[in-house]
């Protein structure tokens, strides 16, 4: 029996080095595995209570914010209003860019979508300025990260469908390890430019006002305020919550005249797209996921998990994203290690909304690890000024940062 289940896990691994894509690798295995153990009714059961589950609507809306978002121009203008505080700071325009990827992320959900989107504006404006192209590229691709963390991330709300977490835990867990996430990247940008001064050069004004900045930034914080705000004051669900924003967005939207029916059609288009490819990836691995549970590989790994040392644990799974990195995009690293990381958080009696966002943060290193961080891959590509080498080369300074936090969050699981 455990051997279907690893046989399911090399077939999905196979697939993915092949270039398949995700939900039909999941789906495959998932299909052929619980046809071999004759357990085809009691897994779509299970796919049937996934696709009934409220907080599945996370998902479309989620999606929808940020298409809304990016098509109304509301997701770039926290990156425009920070270049504009941080004018007179040295590196100002690549802490702009990184508190960018935070505004962004708080509304897109994506790490690799975040990516795409604020390299092209802010890694061009700091070579114009004369900034080392590590510090470009480096600054985008460790800031786009934090989109696996901040709520809305796409990756907390698979977790917490596929392991029956509340995604309003998923949310609130997420945050200080988030604010830490990103301290440590402001230190790391802090410390660079003062130790190498020529990295980033002086920036000439930017003509707005601070006032002027500031108005122009409100669609990213009220946004995030109401999605923490409502459910940790429990007036709002999760679902709820991102339902209000969907409509705060659309309404600025339209009262500005920012939306024409174009790029509302658009909007919803692209929306529907991402939304149904969302959803087979989740039945894929709810598919995927039975078949481990029934071949006892799940129990397996809970019991192996309690034997090692619980920063070993956590060592070894670090390692594995790392290597999945090279082979798979964001959700497949969570499909495919999520039991491994539910295997340490249950041998050593700890929650699964901790198991989860340790095994996120694991998935946001694996983005920017060489030889291969798909972060740096994505810049590279939208900007073709800077190779990816280069990124990979500045991200090295933010790294040891990021397993910093990666160790805190292993040795204090309340800071989740």
């Amino acid at each position: 029996m455990e051997m279907i289940g690893f046989a399911a896990m090399a077939a999905v691994i196979a697939f993915l080095v092949l270039r398949m894509p995700v939900a039909l690798s999941l789906l495959l295995a998932g299909g052929v595995g619980t046809a071999l153990l004759g357990a085809g009714d009691r897994a779509w059961d299970q796919v049937a209570a996934l696709l009934a589950a409220p907080d599945l609507a996370a998902v479309p809306l989620v999606v929808l914010l940020g298409n809304l978002a990016f098509y109304a121009g509301f997701a770039t203008r926290v990156h425009d209003a920070a270049a504009v505080l941080l004018q007179d700071r040295r590196g100002g325009l690549a802490g702009a860019a990184i508190l960018g990827c935070a505004g962004f992320a708080a509304t897109c959900g994506s790490s690799v979508a975040c990516a795409a989107t604020m390299s092209r504006i802010a890694v061009p404006e700091m070579l114009r300025a004369g900034y080392d192209p590590r510090l470009a590229g480096a600054s985008v691709a460790i800031g786009s990260t934090l989109g696996a963390l901040l709520p809305p991330s796409m990756l907390l709300i698979l977790w917490a469908l596929l392991t029956g977490t509340p995604v309003a835990a998923m949310f609130l867990g997420a945050l200080l390890p988030a604010a830490l996430s990103l301290a440590g990247m402001i230190a790391v940008l802090s410390w660079w430019v003062r130790s190498d001064p020529q990295a980033a050069p002086p920036s000439r004004a930017v003509p707005m006002r601070r006032g002027t900045a500031l108005r122009a930034v409100w669609p990213a914080p009220v946004l995030f305020g109401i999605i923490l705000g409502g459910i940790w004051t429990g007036r709002l669900s999760a679902v709820a919550a991102l339902a209000v924003c969907v409509a705060v967005t659309l309404a600025a939207a339209v009262l500005q005249h920012r939306l024409t029916a174009e790029t509302l059609w658009a909007a919803l288009r692209d929306s529907a797209m991402q939304a149904a490819s969302i959803l087979l990836i989740l039945i894929g691995a709810r598919l995927f996921l039975t078949v481990l549970d029934l071949s006892a590989l799940s129990s397996l790994l809970v019991r192996d998990a309690g034997i090692l040392p619980h920063l070993a644990a956590v060592a070894l799974l670090t390692l594995a994203c790392a290597v999945l990195g090279l082979l798979a995009e964001p959700a497949a690293i969570l499909v495919l290690a999520l039991p491994f990381a539910l295997g340490i958080g249950g041998a050593h009696g700890l929650d699964p909304v901790w198991s989860g966002i340790l095994l996120v943060k694991m998935v946001e290193i694996a983005l920017i690890l060489p030889p291969l961080g798909l972060n740096a891959v994505v810049v590279a590509a939208a900007v073709r000024d800077i190779p990816t080498g280069t990124v990979l080369a500045g991200l090295g300074r933010f790294l040891f940062l990021d397993l910093l936090v990666l160790a805190a969050l292993a040795l204090f699981p309340a800071l989740a």
